[in-house]
């Protein structure tokens, strides 16, 4: 059952066929947390108990039925405690209603694994987690715990948010798949609110497949199968901004995508943006700091002391951000929502980016710089990290794909048979 190669379908398989038992995976998990955990730190806190099943029920109504899952630390459990990633200056013995999520995944018969490793509210302020790959290396933020918890087979499955850059970085760091769904695709209901209008929930997993089953079992999707070949799918290569230079790295693992793309059948087209999305990388930074001063307002006035520096600036930044200058960076949102619809209307299916500024970077006193996801973010398009390269170093390197709003399912099923052409290609 420890077996890096078992899916979420393949498991579903093996109980329908006798082949495995309801808590094979979570018994599985349980060993893995126990040999990688001292080392890695994924977790906040776990299960105080094992969870109960759901009884009498028809494992193919149920697609997480048996699944072990990992929640992010600012998402509200009836039988964990949380803390905000605060380090213990702030935490309650749990909620009175688990978060709408929670509840959801419960209702497709997943496990509740534990409560895994957030920064300071969300924020840049590192928690405890270090990089599974290298433990002198960030793992990535947001969702640190989350991303590191999947690369090391701890949980199959993970949840995150991102209101910049926190489920496609650590997700590159960390060499997993991690979805950033269109903004509002899930409900934020029960989950601590950093910026309303950007944070998105989304996921991790070390499988494509797991990415689409997952969507299709918290949204009543139809199944997401993968495309025959890629042939008339347009793929535009453009990161934003465009003035920040890419690392080798980061330039070779776009390279590598962008080959894998046209073995596949996809045509790679020229595509400019006019300096408008440029702009769309500070605009995000005006938005996120004007609504963490509203949402933190409580936090800050009575935890200012004890919070970290980059928190405390980010709520001070708000807080002298006039409502004009958030109204400009809300409507420049909208007319480049517009304008992007149009670019993927009339020039390409997809843009490949790049995921973060190369592999995780030393040291475990910050988190990475999310600037590569803040507009794509902003727009609230759907944004999927592919684990496609390694650094000169030997590390993750990633690369994200991305679709116009509420084009979900057709970017999982372009990637989905992107992932089975690099599964067969030598060169992979």
């Amino acid at each position: 059952m420890n077996d890096s190669n078992m899916t979420i379908a393949t498991f579903q398989a093996a109980l329908k066929e006798g082949r495995a038992e309801p808590y094979d995976w979570w018994h599985a998990c349980a060993a893995q947390i126990q040999k990688r955990e001292p080392e890695v730190q994924a977790w906040e806190a776990l299960a105080p108990r094992l969870p109960a099943l759901l009884s009498d029920v028809d494992v193919a109504s149920k697609p997480l039925y048996g699944v072990p899952v990992g929640i992010k630390d600012i998402i509200d459990t009836t039988s964990m405690p949380i803390t905000w990633g605060t380090r213990g200056y702030l935490r309650s013995s749990g909620s009175q209603l688990n978060a709408a999520l929670v509840t959801l995944l419960e209702q497709q018969g997943a496990l509740i694994m534990g409560k895994t490793v957030s920064t300071e509210f969300a924020y840049f302020t590192p928690g405890k987690t270090r990089n599974p790959h290298d433990p002198t290396r960030t793992p990535g933020g947001s969702s640190s715990g989350s991303a590191a918890a999947v690369a090391t087979g701890m949980v199959p499955l993970a949840f995150g948010t991102q209101t910049a850059g926190s489920i496609i970085r650590p997700a590159s760091y960390c060499g997993v798949f991690g979805f950033k769904p269109t903004f509002g695709t899930l409900s934020c209901d029960g989950v601590k609110p950093l910026a309303a209008s950007l944070d998105t929930l989304g996921w991790f997993t070390r499988h494509i497949d797991d990415i689409c089953m997952t969507f299709s079992a918290l949204t009543q999707a139809p199944t997401i199968r993968a495309l025959d070949n890629l042939k008339g799918v347009r793929v535009g290569i453009h990161s934003l901004p465009v003035d920040e230079p890419l690392t080798p790295d980061v330039e070779q693992a776009l390279a590598n995508a962008q080959a894998l793309f046209e073995q596949a059948g996809a045509e790679v087209v020229p595509l400019n943006l006019d300096a408008r999305y440029e702009a769309l990388v500070e605009h995000q930074k005006v938005v996120m700091s004007y609504e963490a001063a509203q949402s933190l307002a409580s936090e800050y006035k009575n935890y200012a002391a004890k919070m970290g520096v980059k928190l405390v600036e980010l709520i001070q930044q708000g807080r002298n951000t006039s409502f004009h200058r958030y109204l400009e960076a809300k409507r420049a949102t909208s007319e480049m929502q517009q304008a992007l619809a149009q670019v993927f209307s009339e020039q390409v299916d997809i843009i490949l980016a790049a995921s973060a500024q190369g592999e995780a970077p030393k040291g475990l006193d910050a988190t990475g710089d999310p600037i590569y996801c803040r507009a794509w973010t902003l727009l609230g398009v759907p944004c999927l990290n592919l684990p496609l390269s390694q650094s000169s170093a030997g590390m993750p390197v990633g690369v994200q794909i991305i679709a116009d709003r509420w084009q979900d399912v057709k970017l999982l099923q372009i990637a989905r048979m992107l992932m089975k052409m690099s599964s067969s290609s030598p060169a992979q």
